[in-house]
């Protein structure tokens, strides 16, 4: 970093663990110089529309909705991270979300705490009624977390009354791109994208 120093100006953060940020923020700032700004304290009205409390939407979830939204269409975004989020957005107004536990969180509390289930990988499972502990396990992952999913989006297509694009990102956006009912897309790189946008407004 020490070569680049002089043309980094600005840091952006897309951070949700407010005691590690403060750590790398004073690193940066104690040895380059360099100051660095969490996107929640950025002014984003130019960008997006939030209709709820700004400080209570993690910064992830602000960056993917940043990447995503547009004039024209309604967007639910759902990541695939430590917790499930659902974030909507109606045109360019950020209407608030869903957090739902963790797939992978939720299956490793599971196995580490029931001595009897064994650990396992999650993967598309074709069948729904398991022949053995593992399938069990599998299938109510797999096909739980796909009606979760299906029946989050029923849920806020209704209480919006519109239709809406659906973005999964994340860890496991590409096993369950097939899985749910609702046609969708996935975009691994959509925080980033998120960030990279805000920071392009910053310049």
């Amino acid at each position: 970093l020490n070569r680049y120093k002089k043309k980094v100006k600005l840091i952006v953060f897309s951070s949700v663990v407010p005691k590690v940020y403060n750590q790398i923020k004073s690193y940066f700032k104690s040895n380059f110089g360099i100051t660095s700004v969490e996107i929640k304290n950025l002014k984003l009205k130019n960008l997006i529309d939030v209709r709820v409390n700004k400080k209570q939407v993690g910064s992830d979830r602000l960056a993917n909705s940043i990447a995503t939204i547009d004039s024209k269409n309604n967007y639910i975004i759902i990541d695939f991270g430590t917790a499930t989020t659902f974030d909507v957005l109606i045109k360019k107004k950020y209407l608030g979300g869903i957090i739902s536990p963790g797939i992978n969180l939720s299956l490793n509390t599971l196995t580490s705490r029931a001595s009897l289930i064994p650990e396992i990988n999650l993967k598309k499972i074709s069948y729904v009624i398991g022949k053995n502990t593992n399938e069990a396990v599998r299938s109510g992952f797999y096909w739980g977390y796909a009606g979760l999913i299906d029946n989050m989006i029923k849920l806020i297509k209704r209480q919006t009354k519109s239709d809406f694009k659906i973005i999964l990102t994340g860890g496991l956006a590409d096993l369950y791109k097939k899985s749910i009912n609702a046609k969708c897309t996935v975009d691994k790189d959509l925080t980033i994208k998120g960030i990279i946008k805000i920071t392009r407004n910053l310049i």
